[in-house]
């Protein structure tokens, strides 16, 4: 028990295996609190992407849309030529091409092409295609939306860092409650001591090591040192860091009380009188 109490209260640091096998016995209140930390730094990391890799690029499309447009009806009523790249960044590039002729490719990760009735999204792995909403007048021209998306860029930046928290403190719970029973089990074969309750709060800590990762590999795409192939690998290994950590936390807890009691040695000569 002494054991357990002074492992608890080194469940602070979740990198490391013996750090989140610390969590198991700690309160859940100190779990939720670390896992919002993180969760507060995966947040940062995506909205300084969005922010640096990503709005300079929307502010430029804007700027080079002509004075009149709109889509309504479904249609794209565009007063520019066709094919036209309005902005091109490293990650994200805005056309105009009403034909989907394919005449611009843009070496940017996503492209984003306006035709005439739909738009396309164009990256490595293929192109998704969608429709303008029916029904709906959609302001398409620098007049209006240059105001426009001055104004709501700092509040789109705030919504998404508060979606990334949610959600992230969510799935947390939801992948802790399915992982706890194969954690549970890994500890009941290894003479560990814990229960479902305790596995449960280890799977959540074991989750946080590959959110780090995550958030890590964000920073340096930004900076451009790796690109969208390199982000899909890393989206798969994020994933297998926290399988990893599942499998070897339970293994730094200290030993079943029975199990690390010393036996009898059944062949042994009883002691003599």
């Amino acid at each position: 028990m002494e054991a357990m109490d002074q492992l608890s209260q080194t469940a602070w640091e979740p990198v490391t295996p013996h750090g989140v096998a610390a969590f198991a016995h700690a309160s859940a209140g100190r779990l939720w609190l670390v896992q919002f930390l993180v969760a507060l730094v995966v947040s940062a990391s995506v909205v300084w992407f969005l922010h640096d890799g990503c709005f300079p690029t929307i502010r430029s499309a804007i700027l080079q849309l002509p004075a009149e447009g709109e889509i309504r009806s479904a249609t794209l009523n565009w007063r520019g030529d066709s094919p036209q790249m309005l902005a091109e960044g490293r990650f994200l590039a805005f056309s105009v091409d009403l034909d989907h002729s394919g005449a611009l490719r843009s070496p940017a990760h996503v492209q984003v092409e306006f035709g005439r009735h739909g738009f396309r999204v164009r990256s490595l792995f293929g192109y998704m295609e969608g429709h303008y909403p029916d029904g709906w007048i959609i302001a398409f021209n620098r007049i209006e939306l240059q105001p426009r998306w001055g104004a709501w860029q700092p509040a789109l930046l705030a919504i998404t860092a508060a979606a990334v928290v949610v959600y992230l403190m969510v799935s947390w719970f939801v992948l802790a409650l399915l992982y706890a029973g194969p954690v549970w089990l890994i500890a009941f074969y290894a003479n560990r001591n814990l229960n479902l309750i305790a596995s449960w709060k280890l799977a959540g800590a074991a989750l946080l090591p590959g959110a780090l990762v995550m958030a890590t590999a964000v920073l340096v795409y930004d900076l451009g040192a790796l690109d969208l192939v390199h982000m899909t690998f890393i989206l798969a290994v994020h994933l297998m860091v926290g399988w990893i950590y599942l499998g070897l936390g339970p293994l730094f807890l200290p030993r079943h009380p029975a199990a690390a009691a010393p036996r009898a040695n059944p062949f042994a000569s009883p002691p003599r009188e």
